[in-house]
């Protein structure tokens, strides 16, 4: 075997064993003790890989995120309506969880409460994804008439305002791996009515 396939394996076992640790434990919780026995590795040769408890993590993040974005830019809808759409990109969040539940508690962390003293590393390996899910919106308002006197990028603003005021509802609720879906759906409630307002459109009954 090649030095460098070793290296790759070697590698991935300790991601591996880490990402498993911080999605079960947290960051708080977790220990390099545990993550070298699941995998009887040595703490030299996780050290050699990654300086710190803090360097492990935030690959496990940055991987995260990583896939996730490219699992939305494969699987979300770019036609059709802006309901489907909608609908789509949520379902293709769900469906990414599902197949892969060792990322869910790691992404659940780094947005609702990351480590403080890591918070502006996580925002850097998250970058994409939030990029990709402003791209996704922009999309979803060029194919909607706003109304007059809004702009795209007030419009864009105000769901940033969403997401920060929801992250930090679930922050102070302590949200559950359980509370997950709800979390997700209260995210598409709030951006349906970002887009669609709360008066009800021709078609739709009345809610009291």
């Amino acid at each position: 075997m090649k030095r460098l396939e070793k290296n790759q394996q070697t590698r991935r076992r300790i991601m591996d064993s880490a990402l498993a640790e911080f999605a079960q434990q947290g960051y708080g919780g977790s220990s390099v003790n545990t993550i070298c026995s699941a995998q009887g590795i040595s703490k030299g040769i996780i050290y050699h890989y990654f300086k710190t408890k803090d360097e492990l993590y935030l690959a496990c993040v940055e991987e995260c995120f990583r896939e996730l974005t490219e699992y939305l830019q494969a699987n979300v809808p770019t036609q059709g309506a802006a309901e489907a759409q909608l609908e789509g990109y949520f379902s293709a969040r769900v469906d990414f969880f599902r197949t892969h539940p060792v990322y869910q508690p790691i992404f659940r962390e780094a947005v609702i409460s990351p480590p403080a003293q890591l918070t502006a590393e996580i925002q850097a390996r998250k970058q994409e994804f939030d990029a990709l899910n402003i791209s996704i919106l922009e999309r979803l308002l060029r194919s909607l008439s706003l109304r007059p006197g809004i702009t795209m990028a007030e419009v864009v603003d105000t769901f940033r305002q969403f997401q920060d005021f929801i992250n930090a509802k679930d922050q102070i609720a302590g949200m559950s791996a359980q509370d997950f879906g709800m979390c997700d759906r209260r995210r598409k409630k709030a951006l349906d009515i970002l887009l669609y307002g709360v008066v009800a459109r021709e078609g739709e009954s009345h809610v009291i």
